[in-house]
């Protein structure tokens, strides 16, 4: 029973079924799809050199790896590769394998320095640091029970603010682009990102399948969109939130808190039972604001680091 790796077919739909029902299976907790994953493939840009891979035993995929350049950092050379298999395949090499041949094409490519997501178990951990990863910080996945939990009640907006969802932007989004920029170049992290290319945005962010923009709601001042809380939803019964932020000289409001409430409150009214999010475990304030709404931590993953050369 040889287990091979290779590079999924972009338009085979049997692969994006595979990797996916993989993805479900190891991060139960994070939302993708087939059809996520093929826009992901036709419009993400060539010079993030991005590789899916899957390992495959007797035809059956049973590990995957999202391998790829950072191509938004403003740091060169950092090199992105998260490997997860199958819960009822450990052990049989194919992370091994799916790491091997991520990191070769990585270094091909570029790279000096490597990020991995590790899910904070310790078989995962003692499988990154044996390959030279080191641990750099945490992030917790948090899960909300829609379906038969309690949300804090709707508030009304402050004066001068309007609460719309992403929708009403739809004629023109250059607005929340220049919103998301801005938030998203705050966003604490290790490898840092900027969003300039509004092109590359649209396809990426704005019309990506699991963005939900009826969902998404928006803290309007004068027009402007000041603050947001992003939904992305699989069309079943998952939700979750993308970025949630607010533009700099509007923070200390509530703002983001009072959209993100007010997104839930309407996911629920559309049949989602699940939510997720995601926070750094040293992200006091925003894992106190997801217990307010009645967050529960579900799993927690570990950011692991490798210096080649």
């Amino acid at each position: 029973m040889t287990v091979i790796v290779r590079e999924i077919g972009p338009a085979v739909r049997s692969d994006l079924e595979g990797f996916t029902a993989v993805r479900h299976r190891a991060l139960p907790f994070f939302v993708v799809s087939p059809d996520s994953l093929a826009h992901d493939l036709a419009h993400i840009p060539p010079e993030a050199r991005y590789r899916p891979l899957v390992a495959e035993r007797d035809g059956e995929i049973i590990g995957t790896a999202q391998v790829g350049l950072l191509h938004e950092s403003p740091e060169p050379g950092q090199g992105f590769v998260n490997v997860y298999t199958h819960p009822e395949h450990t052990r049989c090499g194919a992370g091994g394998l799916l790491l091997r041949a991520a990191e070769e094409h990585l270094a091909a490519h570029g790279a000096v320095r490597l990020l991995a997501w590790v899910l904070d178990e310790p078989g995962n951990r003692a499988f990154a640091e044996a390959r030279g990863y080191r641990p750099s910080r945490s992030a917790h996945f948090l899960r909300l029970d829609l379906a038969h939990g309690t949300l804090p009640e709707l508030q009304a907006p402050p004066p001068g603010v309007e609460l719309r969802p992403a929708s009403a932007f739809a004629d023109d989004p250059r607005p929340m682009f220049a919103l998301d920029a801005e938030v998203t170049s705050d966003e604490p992290g290790d490898a840092g990102a900027e969003l300039t290319d509004y092109e590359a945005w649209l396809e990426n962010t704005w019309r990506h399948p699991l963005t939900d923009l009826e969902l998404t709601t928006v803290a309007v001042v004068d027009g402007r969109p000041v603050a947001f809380s992003a939904a992305r939803t699989d069309g079943g019964t998952r939700y979750s939130t993308g970025m949630t932020g607010t533009a700099r000289a509007f923070r200390g409001r509530g703002l983001a808190k009072l959209a993100k409430n007010d997104s839930l409150h309407r996911a629920r009214a559309a049949g989602y039972t699940e939510a997720f999010t995601g926070n750094d475990t040293g992200n006091g304030p925003m894992l106190a604001i997801n217990k307010w709404f009645g967050y529960e931590i579900c799993a927690t993953e570990v950011r692991y680091v490798r210096e080649l050369g």
